[in-house]
């Protein structure tokens, strides 16, 4: 039987490059500085501690640091499995290089500590990685991979987002969410949208002013959108759920479909009516300008992501 061919993508080392700055060394208290050597040291022992466990299978394996990566990247194939070591971050970014036919297993090198937590609350937030996809940290990594290797777990199909600008369709597709919005976070953004099934509308054409129009799937469904007061969905929903985010003065007739869910069968096409605008996939870090008149049709018409998922995430 042919090995199996894994790829680690790594989360950098140098997680707070900021910390390696005179002035953060000036302003900041030993028990910060303390704080976030601790968090670059567990990450770095995480990372050791999963390669040491590979180097004990009958696997073939290589790592890359997800800073190496850019938008021209080329996509992962030719591997059995992505693991990825970090966060829901290192996560996501793995998924703009996958399609439908690799797995990928999130392993949390940095959970947060309750305690400590609580301990510095008075002084800065010390949340670490919250790893709402990983199924794995360091103190179970080997089981969940040997179930894995020995076909004992199965992976669940993520739904994700296609998005097609001026009918092109984009190269990445969305694992948490699209936001539409002005690159000013202090300009209004204005846009229309309506709802169409099967290339016919289904909603009125709705108007807007606000600071943005954001799209999620079920697996963004408890990140930005749930903080802006959108609801979790199921881990397994094929639906997307959209809000209008600070809406100026929607109107009655407006105000009911500024929040709201796209079926499969459904898609958003906007309308972009600023000068400027940008596209935000699953964050900051990949992004698409857009202008007036542009149009963006957003889907759930997009192959899914294999994901190993924590089992308190099914049940």
């Amino acid at each position: 039987m042919a090995k199996r061919r894994l790829l680690l993508m790594l989360k950098s080392l140098d997680i707070h490059p900021y910390s390696q700055l005179d002035l953060l060394s000036r302003t900041t208290t030993p028990r910060v500085l303390g704080y976030l050597e601790n968090r670059r040291k567990v990450h770095e022992d995480a990372i050791n501690f999963c390669q040491d466990v590979l180097r004990k299978k009958a696997v073939d394996w290589q790592a890359i640091c997800r800073n190496n990566l850019s938008q021209d990247s080329q996509p992962i194939h030719n591997v059995d499995l992505v693991v990825t070591i970090g966060g829901d971050g290192t996560l996501l970014q793995a998924s703009h290089f996958m399609d439908d036919s690799i797995p990928v297993l999130g392993v949390n090198s940095d959970p947060t500590q309750v305690q400590e937590v609580e301990e510095f609350s008075e002084e800065f937030d010390a949340t670490r990685s919250t790893g709402h996809l990983c199924a794995a940290t360091i103190g179970n990594f080997e089981q969940v991979l040997d179930d894995i290797l020995d076909d004992r777990r199965t992976p669940s199909n993520l739904s994700r987002m296609s998005i097609c600008l001026n009918s092109q369709l984009l190269p990445t597709y969305a694992l948490n969410d699209a936001l539409l919005a002005h690159p000013c976070p202090a300009t209004v953004s204005r846009c229309s949208f309506k709802i169409k099934r099967e290339g016919h509308p289904c909603s009125p054409l709705v108007h807007c002013r606000s600071s943005g129009l954001r799209v999620s799937t079920a697996a963004g469904s408890t990140a930005a959108m749930l903080s802006a007061g959108g609801f979790a969905m199921p881990i397994l929903s094929q639906d997307l759920q959209y809000m209008v985010r600070e809406p100026i003065s929607p109107g009655a007739a407006y105000s009911s479909l500024m929040h709201g869910l796209l079926k499969p069968d459904q898609s958003m096409v906007a309308s972009w009516f600023s000068k400027d605008g940008v596209i935000y996939i699953d964050g900051s870090d990949v992004s698409y300008s857009i202008k007036y008149g542009d149009t963006i049709e957003m889907s759930s018409k997009a192959p899914v992501l294999k994901v190993f998922l924590p089992h308190h995430l099914l049940s």
